[in-house]
């Protein structure tokens, strides 16, 4: 079958500009190509770029950067698109800077326990390509095996195993980033922690790419633990699954992780891909793992499982071997995918809570499922209290995606009310820009408006993202 010819369409003359820095076919300016990039994993809000620039080095950013602006047009740099809260989303006209194809291991020293990267890397590739030496990469987002670890710097991302290990900020020595004129520049020299002066590497990462584009990235690796157990504990109500996680904690003990699923959340990973045959009518599940000195990991499993029993468990077990572990973290890892098995769409929320008032606020995004009339499920980090409601719905019935949006802000404001945040790893973005008011007062978000300022004082980089734009009406499509 003969393939459909393409309509002529000339480039402009900054597209031509583009192409004479890295080469007439790493430019997308086809609508046909552009389609693709109209939005990352935050699907309800979308725009079209003006074209999208793939670069292979640092030079090439820095080019592209001071090509852009001299023309004055905005800006975003983007990674793998897995992103869940529209970071990487145009808003309408702006170039995107592809970092895909930035993907090189440039520095491996593991002596000093640290490798050097490009931001296309791939974040689960790192730790397999070093695990043969004894080494693995800590944060771990569901999004692993696709997501780039320069997106995960611009996100500060988290992952199942963070409870203890902490997120992507605790893993960053060095940055190497474009500031918005151009100009390159080292951050954190040789990895060295603790340098005296402002704490630059804090402030760029997370920052989700508004302050510079990051380029190089020198990361820690670790050491793999001697031991390792996991454990499996089902609940027939979530409230006694809730006061083990708080007694697990209050007992001295710091997982590795300690995940929760709600029963809606269960019959959707039973339903896809990496079934592991758990109950389908028990309310929630625990998976917690354990890891450290092999010495000690079996007195740790032991009063684990005797708190499990305290609080009512119905049946706990301990995995038992690396194949069994391995299933029940494949079936948690695709937790959030898998509602596409039990709904047509689902929008997915991040906030973050204190542990000790989980009880109270599960009960409160049941209230707001009964009121939009939307099956919300829990899938979550229970051990320091990040939350994931999904709320599911179908876009093709009018006013479900409105309703949807509304629940899920809604289940912000409930984590905001006790004490929580917005946001625990997936960012702001455009998503929950708005819902930056629930913790942040006016004079706040002019302060760290003003820090944008001083790095990106024309806001061309990634422009309309994590703070609300007063005054700034912007057409998207809403799909």
């Amino acid at each position: 079958m003969a393939r459909k010819k393409r309509n002529k369409v000339n480039p402009d003359a900054v597209v031509r500009q583009l192409m004479n820095i890295v080469g007439e076919r790493e430019v997308l300016y086809l609508k046909e190509d552009l389609i693709s990039y109209e939005c990352d994993g935050y699907t309800m809000t979308k725009g079209m770029p003006k074209a999208v620039v793939f670069v292979k080095n640092t030079e090439h950013v820095s080019q592209v950067v001071r090509c852009l602006n001299r023309e004055r047009i905005p800006y975003i740099a983007r990674g793998a698109g897995t992103g869940l809260s529209g970071g990487a989303t145009p808003l309408g006209g702006e170039v995107i800077i592809s970092l895909v194809r930035m993907k090189r291991m440039l520095h491996l020293d593991l002596d000093n326990r640290k490798a050097v990267i490009e931001p296309g890397f791939v974040n689960l590739k790192l730790t397999q390509s070093i695990s043969d030496k004894g080494y693995y990469y800590a944060p771990d987002p569901s999004s692993q095996y696709a997501c780039t670890i320069g997106g995960n710097v611009a996100e500060n991302s988290g992952g199942a195993h963070c409870l203890k290990y902490g997120v992507t900020t605790n893993h960053i020595l060095g940055l190497e980033i474009v500031l918005p004129n151009g100009e390159v520049v080292e951050i954190g020299e040789d990895g060295i922690p603790d340098q005296p002066g402002y704490d630059l590497l804090g402030l760029l990462t997370g920052s989700e790419g508004t302050l510079g584009i990051v380029t190089k990235i020198t990361v820690k690796v670790l050491k793999n633990p001697e031991g390792k157990k996991t454990v499996l504990a089902y609940y027939d109500d979530i409230n006694d699954a809730s006061q083990a996680v708080s007694e697990i904690i209050a007992a001295g003990i710091i997982p590795a992780a300690l995940e929760m699923m709600d029963s809606i959340a269960i019959e959707g990973v039973e339903s896809a891909a990496y079934p592991v045959g758990h109950p389908l009518d028990i309310a929630a599940f625990l998976l917690i793992e354990v890891d450290g000195i092999a010495a000690g990991i079996d007195d740790q499993i032991d009063e684990i499982l005797t708190v499990c029993k305290h609080n009512n468990v119905r049946e706990v077990k301990v995995a038992k071997d690396e194949a069994e572990r391995g299933l029940w973290w494949a079936n948690r890892k695709m937790g959030f995918g898998a509602m596409g098995a039990i709904s047509p769409d689902y929008l997915v929320q991040d906030g973050v809570i204190p542990r000790t008032r989980l009880p109270e606020v599960l009960i409160r995004i049941a209230e707001i499922s009964k009121k939009y009339d939307l099956r919300i499920a829990n899938i979550f980090h229970a051990g320091d209290g990040n939350l994931h409601p999904l709320i599911l719905f179908d876009a093709r019935i009018p006013g479900e995606s409105e309703r949807a949006a509304k629940a899920g802000s809604e289940c912000l404001k409930v984590c905001a009310d006790v004490g929580g945040s917005i946001t625990g790893e997936h960012g702001v973005g455009i998503e929950k820009s708005a819902e930056m008011r629930f913790i942040f007062s006016d004079e706040e978000m002019a302060a760290q408006t003003n820090i944008r300022a001083v790095f990106n004082p024309d806001d061309l980089l990634n422009p309309g993202k994590l703070f609300p734009q007063p005054g700034r009406c912007v057409e998207v499509k809403q799909g």
